[in-house]
């Protein structure tokens, strides 16, 4: 392979779906393609010469190097990860595309800064330690109150929907989901409820206001907390609602009648999950439930978080998502019994799709808030984050258990919570 353009040499290791045009006025692929990659700088092609996967894609994008036309970023994202990324060729295939691009693709090029952020908690200290979890959670949830408020919308829920019908709106299926979580725990005026992992308040407002329970709802993210306080004054709803700013494990009250945890296993590591279930447990009543809400690998044995790639250096760093055996298998060890499960991640990809269109239309406003370097990854996880779920490759189960007595479950026969 001879030295080439640097337009003609990429379209080798792009999908035809793709046209690209380069710095050195080269043009590749067909000219009437749904997506065109323009590369802007020599030094967008060391990231992708050098970084696994699409890793080298999403760190020229992120710095500006590197830019798309396309209908929107999923239609990026999908388009790419049908393609041989430069990153996943073999040594002798890389060669080739070097020698096409020449020495351009040899610079040395400085990180994003978002992605050195994500490491700069890290130094030094053990993961799931209370430390560096609370640093971690800090570097994904506070971001910007008004950021997450743009993207999510009203409800201010970072978690699934459940959608009651296609045609159901974001806020209409978040509104479902926390009814869901209330009736599969059985919630009833005066009972007491302990939410972890409790974001920005949703779950304890809804459970409080439509189902009269007390709760003590708890979060690592400081912002988070702070919001959820103001809306529960703002909701008048101070006497029967307690945030804390706090770890799930600092928690010392036993006795609650229910537990819920929704998006928080994920953060928590899979060699603390036997931990982390007998925690919950021991701070139920007999007969008390829990439901875990969780994003779940396809199978136990399938790959954890790679933690070189794009979510863990940017987004959710030190995050790890089991497999739905592990899961359960944690809470029958606990001592729970389990008694069902369902799989939502045709929701959860709705619900990407929802958050991704939020941030479409308040793109200006997101840029001047957080960046558009930061803007642009948050695009990216949620266009990867729907098609995962699209494919399968990961999913989104919601686990109920009960602290049974002597076999004594005080369950239904048969499921009475509906759909």
């Amino acid at each position: 392979m001879g030295r080439r353009g640097v337009a003609e040499a990429l379209t080798t290791v792009l999908p035809p779906t793709v046209r690209v045009t380069a710095y050195d006025g080269s043009q590749g692929g067909p000219a009437d393609a749904t997506i065109a990659l323009h590369v802007r700088s020599p030094r967008a092609l060391t990231h992708l010469v050098i970084a696994p996967g699409g890793l080298g894609l999403a760190r020229g994008y992120v710095s500006g190097l590197l830019d798309f036309e396309a209908p929107d970023h999923h239609a990026v994202v999908s388009a790419l990860a049908t393609s041989a990324h430069i990153g996943d060729l073999s040594w002798q295939q890389r060669l080739q595309v070097l020698r096409a691009l020449g020495p351009e693709a040899m610079h040395v090029v400085e990180l994003p800064p978002q992605e050195v952020g994500a490491k700069r908690y890290a130094a030094g200290l053990r993961a799931h330690t209370l430390r560096r979890d609370a640093a971690a959670i800090a570097h994904h949830y506070d971001v910007s109150n008004d950021f997450y408020e743009r993207m999510l919308g009203p409800s201010m829920a970072y978690t699934c929907a459940v959608y009651p019908a296609e045609e159901a709106t974001l806020e209409q299926a978040q509104e479902a989901k926390f009814d869901l979580v209330c009736r599969k725990l059985g919630l009833a005026p005066g009972m007491r409820l302990l939410d972890v992992g409790c974001g920005w308040g949703g779950m304890a407002l809804h459970a409080a206001r439509h189902y009269g329970v007390q709760v003590v709802a708890v979060t690592l993210s400081r912002q988070q907390a702070e919001w959820a306080a103001k809306a529960v004054a703002d909701a008048g709803l101070s006497e029967q609602v307690e945030v804390r700013f706090a770890d799930y494990r600092s928690v010392t009250e036993h006795g609650f009648d229910a537990v819920s945890s929704i998006g928080l296993t994920e953060h928590i590591g899979v060699a603390n999950l036997d931990a982390y279930a007998a925690q919950l447990a021991s701070r139920l009543r007999p007969g008390g439930r829990l439901l875990n809400h969780c994003i779940t690998r396809a199978d136990d044995d399938s790959p954890p978080i790679n933690p070189r790639g794009f979510i863990a250096r940017y987004v959710f760093p030190d995050g790890e998502i089991p497999g739905l055996g592990r899961v359960v298998g944690a809470l029958q060890r606990s001592g729970l019994e389990v008694r069902h499960e369902e799989n939502l991640r045709e929701h959860y990809a709705m619900t990407c799709a929802a958050w991704a269109a939020n941030l479409d239309a308040h793109w200006a406003e997101a840029v001047q808030e957080v960046g558009l370097a930061s803007t642009r990854v948050w695009a990216l996880y949620l266009a990867g984050s729907r098609l995962a779920f699209e494919r399968g490759d990961i999913q989104l189960h919601q686990v109920l258990a009960v602290k049974s007595e002597r076999g004594r479950s005080g369950m239904p026969l048969r499921p009475d919570w509906g759909s």
